[in-house]
């Protein structure tokens, strides 16, 4: 099967649209038509149904096949241009609630011992630091999200399975400091459920919260978590952040979860060819997970 092809039906099938998929490949709806008859008649199946356009059972099969063909492919690019490319760089991508202390005093120490070391820094939603990493665009990915205490994150596809913990702490419900709630010992979050939450799907997005009903009064799309709390300090909504960012923060307070009990975990995805151990991305996986 052609990759090219592969992609062209990956990017139908996730927009379901021919000519949206062929808006994101810079190519004519007909050519993105041929490519999947292409496809088609190679397999020897429909893959797609026209009108309107959804998968066959046999495109849902190849779709998961898809992606995880397109991202090994990927991985092997940069595994061979990492053979050429200079010596002495670190790339590491992480989601802006990943960034941390323990992070930055592990980066400086690195970076202290290579004098010359080029370090590049890539700060993304959680989908796209996965992806990064799988295919080896960055050497290490650090990943955040909130789960159960002691339960690994629940990744994207194609996931790192064998992430490692950095750390872990209180999930908290972030309030105004003269908010009602603000004097609460604890709180469950079924008790909220018709209060307004800001919807900031690149920080905090309630998504990937362990309960349904939530209603976003405010929807942020950027990723600056500055900008989240000092929406919430200003009365704008709620939200669920971890308990180092809320402590101390001017206007903020921070309320314990009763039920469910939640954590705030930050996890470490290696790409497929960071295992040198001489190279800087093998010695800050080591002090991040010491």
């Amino acid at each position: 099967m052609d990759p090219h092809l592969l992609r062209t039906f990956v990017e139908v099938a996730e927009t379901g649209s021919f000519s949206a998929a062929a808006d994101r490949l810079s190519y004519t709806q007909s050519a993105v038509s041929q490519q999947i008859a292409a496809l088609e008649a190679d397999l020897g199946t429909p893959l797609l149904t026209r009108r309107p356009v959804a998968l066959t059972p046999a495109g849902e099969r190849l779709r998961r096949h898809s992606k995880i063909i397109l991202v090994r492919l990927e991985a092997a690019r940069a595994d061979v241009t990492r053979t050429i490319a200079p010596p002495g760089r670190l790339t590491l991508g992480l989601t802006p609630l990943a960034w941390s202390a323990p992070v930055a005093a592990a980066l400086t120490r690195i970076r202290a011992e290579s004098a010359r070391l080029r370090t590049r820094l890539l700060v993304a939603e959680l989908d796209r630091i996965v992806a990064a990493t799988t295919t080896g665009a960055t050497d290490l990915g650090l990943v955040d999200g909130f789960t159960a205490p002691s339960d690994p994150l629940r990744l994207p596809e194609p996931g790192d399975r064998q992430a490692a913990r950095v750390t872990e702490c209180p999930a908290v419900v972030a309030v105004p400091a003269g908010h009602p709630l603000a004097r609460r010992g604890s709180v469950e979050l079924a008790d909220l459920a018709d209060a307004y939450w800001i919807d900031a799907p690149g920080v905090a997005p309630l998504h990937r919260l362990p309960l349904d009903g939530l209603r976003a009064g405010l929807h942020y799309d950027g990723a600056e978590v500055t900008v989240l709390t000092g929406l919430v300090a200003a009365g704008h909504g709620l939200a669920v952040l971890p308990e180092w960012l809320v402590t101390g923060a001017a206007g903020l307070a921070a309320v314990p979860l009763g039920v469910p009990r939640l954590v705030h975990r930050v996890e470490l995805l290696r790409a497929p060819a960071a295992d040198d151990p001489d190279e800087p991305a093998s010695r800050l996986a080591t002090l991040l997970t010491a």
